[in-house]
């Protein structure tokens, strides 16, 4: 399977390009918003492409051409304004929804948050950044795409275990980015994670058999 990573360039996007050109299962396109930013990711060996997620949903389209699969894992970051968590993270996320279905490509997985789905559990601190990927999830929800949502906890920058907790719906917890990005490898895959939404959090469950616990 051929994957677009949207958001390459991003703290979970290197960890899955890695994991991805480290499988034998999977082939990567890294698609990123700076043709500088190309160099290091070819180095590695993956394929590269330029597109930005304020551009047009047919430049997201023509960046996933020959692609099986494509992978939202970008973010405005914490240190933008709520105009570019508008248009990345929301915008851009329900733009890429659109270029994979006008692209023909069926299988698609978002990276959203711990609880997005529910607004009473909604941070007060970051309630813009919740609002928008609600409403991504929802948009992709109401695709015609074979999708997986995955929410993930508070994001740490620690060393991954391997070992998560996945259910529709998990109390606060964190979680190592690159268990985020082993969470994403697996469910490509994985039926269990076939039209479905989930949280996950660091637990004591191997990825692949938490997942198949769906």
């Amino acid at each position: 399977m051929k994957v677009l990573v949207v958001g390459a360039n991003g703290q979970i996007g290197k960890q899955l390009v890695e994991l991805l050109l480290e499988s034998s299962e999977h082939d990567v396109k890294a698609m990123l918003r700076k043709p500088e930013q190309a160099k290091d990711f070819e180095e590695k060996g993956a394929e590269t492409v330029i597109a930005s997620l304020e551009g047009s949903v047919e430049e997201i389209a023509s960046a996933a051409k020959g692609c099986d699969a494509v992978v939202f894992a970008a973010g405005s970051g914490g240190h933008t304004g709520q105009d570019k968590t508008l248009l990345v993270d929301l915008d851009g996320a329900v733009k890429t929804v659109e270029a994979a279905e006008q692209a023909g490509i069926d299988r698609f997985i978002m990276v959203s948050a711990l609880q997005a789905h529910n607004r009473e559990n909604w941070s007060d601190a970051i309630k813009p950044y919740y609002v928008a990927k609600h409403y991504a999830d929802q948009a992709l929800l109401q695709s015609s795409l074979n999708y997986t949502i995955i929410r993930p906890g508070g994001l740490l920058n620690e060393a991954g275990t391997g070992k998560v907790k996945v259910a529709e719906n998990l109390d606060r917890g964190s979680i190592p980015r690159n268990d985020v990005a082993r969470t994403i490898l697996s469910s490509l895959n994985e039926e269990k994670t076939f039209r479905k939404s989930f949280d996950v959090v660091s637990g004591d469950k191997p990825v692949e058999e938490a997942l198949k616990t769906l």
